[in-house]
């Protein structure tokens, strides 16, 4: 089994003062979302210092009876297939035709979450990628700051863009959204069954420039603060990370925020042990590779 961190490492000199600590921008998130905490709370830094459960709406209510099953299964391979199995029979991903979908329709409909998450991997600015981020800012409410270019207002032609991306790829879906819901519940279901007392990952990301960032006022370049996109990859092997770049970004990401790994179903994605990490804002560790 993974090890994982039990808590952070990095020096957080916002701790000291917390009346400065920065907040997410009130143009990177919306007023509202389908979460037990606004954007603003679950997007700051105090978030990833100090984080608590984020519960989509709805979710574990509805899907109550797949929870109670996988308690009773000891083993966490098991518990994946019984997650796969439920979610083909409970969106009828087999038997389109049950779902009120048949002839052209079922082209789009055959867009299921593992597509989704495979086609974020190879290309996070795709037409899957855009559902990925609609996804992350519908359910948390916080805004995608780059598709394909920078998105800084609703004027920008890299915000129309990703909407008419968004557009393409939901339209005609067989629920889309609401399996991505399941993902993100059964993520961090498996957190809690296997890692109870764990809050952080430590996580790493290659990078050329600092500048290719979006960096808030009160960090230094070895110790950035960062306003994240609302969706990235990041990955728990440095070296492989280091692949990707000059420098090396750390930081301590909140199991809370994150949506999908690669040892979480086994065969969706192989390679790089890459983690799905919700955005906002970061104190992150920046060094040469």
């Amino acid at each position: 089994m993974q090890e994982y961190d039990n808590r952070p490492t990095l020096c957080r000199a916002t701790d000291k003062n917390p009346d400065k600590a920065p907040t997410l921008p009130r143009d990177a998130c919306l007023p509202i979302n389908r979460c037990n905490l606004p954007a603003l709370i679950l997007g700051g830094i105090t978030f990833q210092h100090h984080p608590t459960p984020l519960k989509l709406d709805g979710v574990e209510e509805l899907h109550r009876d797949l929870f109670h099953r996988l308690n009773a299964i000891p083993d966490a391979r098991r518990r994946g297939k019984i997650f796969q199995d439920y979610v083909t029979v409970h969106f009828r991903l087999e038997h389109l035709d049950e779902a009120g979908l048949g002839g052209h329709d079922k082209a789009r409909a055959n867009a299921n979450y593992i597509r989704m998450i495979r086609g974020w991997s190879f290309d996070a600015d795709s037409r899957e990628g855009a559902v990925m981020k609609a996804w992350t800012e519908s359910r948390f409410g916080l805004l995608p700051r780059h598709h394909g270019k920078p998105i800084r207002n609703p004027s920008d032609h890299a915000y129309r863009r990703y909407m008419e991306m968004r557009a393409q790829g939901l339209y005609g879906t067989n629920a889309l959204e609401s399996q991505l819901d399941l993902v993100y519940a059964y993520c961090q279901y498996e957190f809690a069954r296997q890692r109870p007392e764990t809050s952080h990952l430590t996580l790493y990301r290659g990078i050329n420039r600092l500048g290719e960032h979006e960096r808030l006022a009160g960090g230094t370049d070895k110790h950035p603060i960062l306003l994240l996109n609302n969706l990235n990859s990041f990955t728990r092997n440095r070296d492989r990370a280091g692949e990707f770049g000059d420098y090396i970004l750390t930081l301590q990401a909140p199991v809370a925020k994150i949506l999908f790994h690669c040892q979480l179903l086994p065969g969706v994605l192989k390679g790089e042990d890459e983690f799905l990490l919700i955005g906002g804002v970061y104190e992150a560790e920046c060094a040469v590779m």
